[in-house]
């Protein structure tokens, strides 16, 4: 076969008409167009002042794949970040890559603010996201999986088993794999069957044993299997075979009285950025069913095949499925690496994962043996506490918060925000138990929450089913806020108790996500609370707020202030200081507000685990501005900030990152933190963080990250670590001074972070 028509997607011309299939008027897709802060506020655009959005994601997965590469960590854990690795490109595609392709569909080619088109992007998408496959499959492949035979736990091709464990495979495939698989061929009788998103399928050619007719099938591999079987299981050994080549090696049972001629692995994903018009919808439950239905038959964004496949057969599937070169990717070996998930689960073998973590009672719950444990209420009462997960039991303080309040008889109402939770959640269970006992129970169901859409619809089904009053919010808005409110009679009057966090309610994520929450009885913040709910729920256009600091309409104005503070206090001369911890830095507003800062001399620290747009570092920009990322075992997902305020030394912590999402189309609580014992904590953090040198990454003016070194002399900072040990050791309550010395072991003074 020549090489102009052998099958090689980076040697083909691609342009952008190959993605124009239809003409959509642009005003008819506002939700395309990413970014539409135009006019006088935004001066700046360029490549040379932001980060492209996309590119900007993909070094985050970078640094996650570093935790893979790392020696350091345990084995099965390193397999486990190959898994999100790959986990966090599933979804990359679904939701960036397939909001740039219908950018491309619908004839939009206006450049982003780093001055790239749609069309260059998935190019540079494209460069990225091969090298990206190179690395992580090189990592597991070439060092993980020989590392882990060393260890005793051993991947084995199917045609080196010995005889006892191929009759071991050979009984999985008989008994629990063949009753579930189903050959689907292709021809006049039968149409090219439909492929799932995310699924793992063979591309089987057959070959008639009487006709020499050549067939296409394909069939499916179920995803309610484990990816890996165990041949062998003893004290010192495990032995694992891929159950994609038990299926191979037996896969001519599927055909009988045919020959199977070739048969590799493709697998398929799906556009997850499907187009939503919330004004004109009479029931946004049914609106949000009905994209659930058109997701899984939504465009193919991505491609994975086996590269020995023939070429007959790639050209086949590319024809069949409506796709063009550019969105395959060729791979030699195992596809889906997403389940190496699993690996970290394997039962003993403990010494090759992180040791056990378990969160720890938060202080203000310790007392002493016998004396009997207050209620939340009164703990509460006693002063604002701040808990921190995973450090901190979610189950023992924010579950519990719930629990008590559905079971005490003086509580009158409940209301909760619901963004994502588990699918046996016990704080759902206690909000259906507290409207069962006749307390009135409201919850915010976000229906929109990516990929968690389901599971959320079928939580509102079940809390109005118990007699709970739903609501699903307002148009066009996520609500994104984590907030709870109490309201509970005492001595003759309603008390107001309140919960604001930056984590969702989710019991599952609280043992691997890092976020704060606050509770608290202050009477303006839980007014605040309230008044929020009653503008989610009611109608209230015009809502003040007396502390919060609310998102559509409140937050960016305050962040900006604040930030003009900091530039006034610089201007005459004084210290001007500004330290941010969030997920995601995006909004061309803000960072162009903080350019202005670094030039009138404010110093700024940005603790930014994922994206972040703005470029550090730069000489007469954003030379008094550094970036840091920390990656680890556990997921940095709290937001803090801080603002010296003329030595006021202002903390806030909340539900949102500065994105244009979330400061324009999604609902956010940001609540400032007035105690100062509980300042120390948040500075105590910061500290830390800013320090560490063993999880932290800056980014450089030039767009790359590098890992922080250690200076001589320097004690190991790692964030994760030092947060557990902290929580673990110190006994005294939270909300009591931090002991000199849990700094100074850090090498850290007091003063501003």
């Amino acid at each position: 076969m020549d090489s102009e028509s052998t099958f090689n997607p980076d040697n083909a011309a691609f342009r952008p008409e190959e993605y124009t299939k239809e003409t959509i008027l642009l005003e008819e897709i506002p939700e395309l167009l990413h970014e539409q802060i135009e006019g006088d506020d935004l001066i700046l655009s360029g490549p040379e002042y932001f980060n492209n959005y996309e590119l900007s994601w993909l070094d985050f997965n970078f640094r996650v794949l570093q935790q893979a590469q790392d020696e350091k960590n345990p084995l099965l854990d390193r397999a486990k970040f190959i898994g999100i690795v790959c986990s966090n490109l599933d979804e990359f595609f679904q939701k960036r890559v397939g909001g740039l392709k219908r950018q491309l569909e619908a004839g939009v080619n206006n450049p982003s603010i780093d001055g790239l088109t749609p069309f260059e992007q998935l190019q540079k998408i494209r460069k990225q996201v091969k090298k990206m496959i190179k690395a992580y499959r090189s990592c597991f492949f070439d060092d993980i999986i020989p590392s882990l035979k060393e260890h005793g736990v051993e991947f084995k091709p199917y045609n080196e088993l010995t005889k006892k464990q191929q009759k071991k495979a050979e009984t999985y495939f008989t008994d629990q794999l063949f009753p579930i698989l189903t050959p689907l061929a292709v021809d006049q009788a039968h149409p090219f069957p439909f492929i799932s998103n995310k699924s793992r399928s063979f591309a089987v050619e057959i070959e008639h044993a009487e006709t020499d007719e050549y067939i296409f099938a394909r069939v499916k591999v179920p995803n309610n299997r484990p990816r890996w079987f165990i041949v062998e299981d003893s004290k010192k050994k495990l032995v694992l075979v891929n159950t994609d080549e038990i299926i191979l090696a037996h896969i001519d049972r599927l055909f009988p009285g045919a020959k199977v001629r070739s048969a590799n692995i493709f697998r398929v994903t799906r556009n997850a950025d499907l187009k939503r018009n919330e004004e004109e919808a009479d029931d946004l439950l049914e609106l949000i069913e009905e994209e659930l239905r058109e997701r899984r038959f939504a465009e193919i964004v991505r491609l994975e095949v086996d590269a020995s496949t023939p070429e007959h057969i790639k050209q086949l599937l590319l024809d069949k499925l409506d796709i063009s070169k550019i969105d395959v990717f060729e791979m030699d070996g195992p596809i889906g690496l997403a389940d190496c998930l699993e690996l970290s689960k394997i039962n003993g073998f403990e010494s090759l994962k992180y040791e056990s973590w378990t969160p720890v009672l938060h202080p203000v719950f310790r007392h002493a043996q016998g004396e009997e444990t207050p209620d939340i209420f009164s703990l509460i009462r006693s002063g604002d506490f701040m808990v921190h997960h995973p450090y901190h039991s979610f189950a023992t303080t924010v579950q519990r918060f719930v629990e008590e309040a559905a079971a005490d008889p003086k509580v009158l109402a409940i209301k909760q925000t619901l963004y994502r939770t588990s699918n046996d959640s016990p704080i759902m269970h206690a909000l259906m138990r507290a409207a069962e006992c006749g307390k009135q129970v409201a919850v915010l169901v976000e229906l929109k929450a990516r990929f968690d859409e389901q599971q959320n619809i079928d939580w509102a089904l079940k809390l109005e089913k118990a007699g709970i009053h739903v609501s699903y919010g307002l148009p066009g808005l996520k609500i994104h806020s984590k907030v709870t409110v109490v309201v509970r009679e005492e001595a003759g009057h309603l008390r107001r108790y309140a919960h604001i966090g930056t984590g969702n309610y989710h019991p599952g994520t609280a043992n691997l996500y890092e976020d704060l929450g606050l509770f608290t009885v202050d009477e303006d913040l839980t007014a605040d609370v309230s008044d929020l709910f009653n503008f989610l729920t009611g109608f209230a256009p015009d809502q003040k707020y007396r502390k919060l600091l609310v998102a559509p309409y409140y937050l960016r104005d305050a962040i900006t202030d604040y930030i003009d503070f900091e530039i006034n206090e610089a201007k005459a001369g004084r210290p001007a200081r500004i330290v941010a911890k969030m997920n995601s830095l995006e909004d061309p507003l803000l960072i162009q507000k903080m350019y202005e800062a670094s030039r009138f001399g404010v110093s700024i620290d940005m603790i930014v685990r994922g994206v972040c747009r703005l470029k550090p570092g730069i000489k007469g920009l954003s030379e008094n501005i550094k970036v840091h990322s920390i990656i680890g075992r556990f997921l940095e997902h709290s937001r803090v900030f801080y603002f010296q305020h003329g030595g006021d030394d202002l903390y806030f912590l909340g539900s949102a990152d500065i994105m244009h999402r979330n400061l324009d189309a999604r609902v956010e609580a940001v609540t400032p933190i007035s105690h100062p014992r509980l300042k120390t904590y948040l500075q105590f953090i910061l500290f830390v963080s800013l320090r560490d040198n063993q999880q932290r990454w800056t980014l450089n003016a030039d767009g790359n990250y590098e890992q922080a070194g250690k200076e001589n002399g320097d004690f190991d900072v790692a964030t994760h670590r030092v947060l557990m040990f902290h929580t673990s050791k110190y006994r005294e309550p939270i909300a009591s001074a931090l002991p000199p010395s849990s700094l100074m072991v850090y090498g850290m003074g007091k003063g501003e972070p």
